[in-house]
C-alpha cells in the first residue's frame, strides 16, 4: 500500500518592505485625510451659525472681506508649513512682512513702478531674510526658536530705525500696485486667486516631487533622512528660503492690500500663522501634515475673527478661542501619533 507524504503547508509570504511603507504611508494619509476633513466641517458649521445669527456676514461684501483677510494669512501659513514639516519653526515672518511691506512702500512711494516690481523686490528680500536664518539653522547648528526669535528682533529694529515714525501712505502709492489689491477676475479679488495658485503648486511639488517628499523624511528622524543620502542641511535652507520668499510676497501683497503701512506691520502674526498651521494638522514634531490643512487651518482663524466682530464679541474671545483650539490641536497630534505608531507595529508583526 502506498502511502501518501503530506508536505507542511508553507507560511504565507510576508509583505515586502515596499508593500509595507505603501500601506504605512496610506494609513498616515488616511488619519491627515480624516484631520483636514474634520477642520473643513468646523469651518462650514462656523459659517453657517454666523449666517444664521446675521444674515448679511454671507453677503458678496462679506464673502469678499472674508476671502481678502485670510488671503496673507494662508500664504504665510503655507511658507510656514514646509518649515514645520522640517522638525523646525520660523517665528521671524510677521517681521518679514512689516519690513518687506515699509521697503516696498518706501521704493515705490510717489513713483510709477509697476506691480510686477513690488513683487519682485518684496520675493528678494523675503528670501534674503529666509537665507540668514536657514543657515544658521541648517550650517551653523543653532535651535531654529533661538535664530528666528533673534531675527524677529533684529528685523523689526531695523524697521523701526528705518522708519523714524514715518508711515507709506496710499496716496503715494502708484496705482498699478493698489489695483493688485483691490482688483478681481469675475468678482473674485486678485489675492485669494494669488494664494489659492501658490498653495496649490506648494502641495502638488511637496506631494510629487522627491525633493518635497524628503522634506517630510528629514521631520520624521533627521538622522535616518541623513544616513538614506538626504542632503538635510540643503533642505532645510531651502525650506527657509521658502519661507521667507512667501512672507516677501506676502508682504508686497500687504502693501497692496492696505496701501498705508507703519513700521510694525503684521506685528505678532508670527504666532497666529504658528496657530494656523499646527491646527490645520500639520506636526509641530514634524514629519506629518499638509499645506492644504495648513490653509484650512488660516481660514478657520481668520473665520473665527470675522464672526466675533459681526456677532459683536469682545476681540479677546479670539485669542482665547484660537489658544484652545491650539492645545487642542497639540493633543490631538500626540493621541493620533500614538495610536498610528501602535497600528504600524502591528501590522509589520503580522
Amino acid at each position: 500500500m502506498t502511502s501518501t507524504l503530506h508536505k507542511p503547508t508553507p507560511d504565507p509570504t510576508p509583505p515586502a518592505p515596499a508593500e509595507e511603507g505603501r500601506s504605512a504611508r496610506s494609513l498616515v494619509d488616511a488619519v491627515f485625510r480624516a484631520r483636514e476633513i474634520a477642520i473643513g466641517g468646523a469651518l462650514a458649521l462656523l459659517i453657517l451659525g454666523t449666517w444664521l445669527a446675521t444674515p448679511g456676514f454671507l453677503d458678496d461684501q462679506g464673502v469678499k472681506d472674508l476671502l481678502l483677510n485670510s488671503s496673507i494669512l494662508v500664504l504665510l501659513a503655507v511658507g510656514q508649513s514646509v518649515v514645520v514639516m522640517t522638525r523646525n519653526i520660523d517665528l521671524s515672518v510677521g517681521s518679514v512682512v512689516g519690513l518687506t511691506a515699509f521697503a516696498c512702500g518706501h521704493f515705490v512711494s510717489g513713483t510709477d513702478h509697476s506691480a510686477l516690481t513690488v513683487v519682485l523686490l518684496g520675493i528678494a528680500l523675503g528670501t534674503l531674510c529666509g537665507l540668514v536664518s536657514g543657515a544658521l539653522v541648517s550650517f551653523g547648528r543653532v535651535p531654529a526658536l533661538v535664530v528666528t526669535l533673534g531675527m524677529l528682533y533684529i528685523i523689526q529694529g531695523i524697521d523701526h530705525a528705518w522708519a523714524h515714525g514715518e508711515q507709506i501712505n496710499a496716496a503715494n502709492v502708484p496705482d498699478g500696485v493698489l489695483s493688485l489689491g483691490s482688483g478681481s477676475v469675475l468678482g473674485v479679488p486678485y489675492l485669494p486667486l494669488i494664494s489659492a495658485a501658490v498653495l496649490a503648486a506648494t502641495g502638488y511639488f511637496l506631494r510629487t516631487y522627491r525633493s518635497g517628499r524628503e522634506l517630510y523624511a528629514i521631520g520624521s528622524s533627521p538622522d535616518a533622512a541623513r544616513l538614506a543620502g538626504i542632503p538635510v542641511r540643503r533642505r532645510i535652507l531651502a525650506a527657509y528660503a521658502f519661507s521667507g520668499a512667501v512672507a516677501g510676497f506676502a508682504g508686497a501683497l500687504w502693501l497692496a492690500r492696505f496701501g498705508t503701512v507703519v513700521a510694525d506691520a503684521a506685528n505678532g502674526w508670527e504666532l497666529t500663522v504658528v496657530s494656523a498651521v499646527v491646527v490645520g494638522g500639520v506636526a509641530i514634531t514634524g514629519g506629518t501634515g499638509s499645506v492644504w490643512g495648513a490653509a484650512l487651518g488660516a481660514l478657520l482663524l481668520t473665520t473665527i475673527g470675522s464672526a466675533l466682530v459681526v456677532l459683536k464679541v469682545d476681540s479677546f474671545w479670539q485669542q482665547a478661542i484660537t489658544g484652545v483650539l491650539l492645545l487642542a490641536a497639540i493633543t490631538t497630534d500626540r493621541v493620533v501619533q500614538v495610536r498610528t505608531t501602535s497600528a504600524l507595529r502591528k501590522r509589520s508583526r503580522r
